[in-house]
């Protein structure tokens, strides 16, 4: 079996973050090449920031997901970055990665969380709403050579 951990992150994971989203996305969305420096700018504002933390989950010692927490204005916390392999998906690991964002942004004092995310990552969409999240918003964008739904959720703890 495996060995599963799930870690903090590190800025020598930037690489691995960056090139994991640009690939997967491209692949399963059709992301564009833009999109790629927009998850360099997160990664590293949000090592630079010193507001949050990042986790990665590992199998074997091999990063195979990720997910952020940005502590934002009083009270409230980000989500971003969060991503899981396709064949650790529906196991269970992305709840655990949720779980541990939520429990890091709760006990450093946010009352609420938020985040963004596109109506076609569908099993993610449904893991926020079976974990309490709500969707508050949905606008049609153009972002990274497709034109998608934008959503934005929030948890109120």
């Amino acid at each position: 079996m495996t060995s599963l951990e799930i870690r903090i992150a590190k800025p020598s994971d930037s690489g691995w973050i960056v090139d994991r989203h640009a690939n997967l996305y491209r692949v399963e969305a059709g992301f564009d090449a833009t999109f790629a420096p927009v998850v360099r700018r997160a990664v590293d504002s949000s090592f630079a920031s010193g507001q949050g933390r990042g986790w990665i989950a590992e199998a074997g010692g091999a990063p195979i997901g990720c997910i952020f927490c940005v502590l934002e204005e009083p009270g409230w916390a980000r989500l971003r970055l969060f991503l899981l392999e396709p064949e650790w998906r529906g196991k269970g690991l992305g709840h655990r990665l949720l779980r541990t964002c939520m429990e890091y942004a709760q006990a450093s004092g946010a009352e609420a969380m938020r985040l963004s995310t596109h109506a076609s990552h569908r099993a993610a969409c449904a893991l926020y709403a079976r974990s309490g999240w709500v969707q508050v918003a949905a606008r049609p964008v153009r972002n990274y050579g497709c034109d998608l739904e934008e959503l934005d959720w929030e948890f109120q703890f």
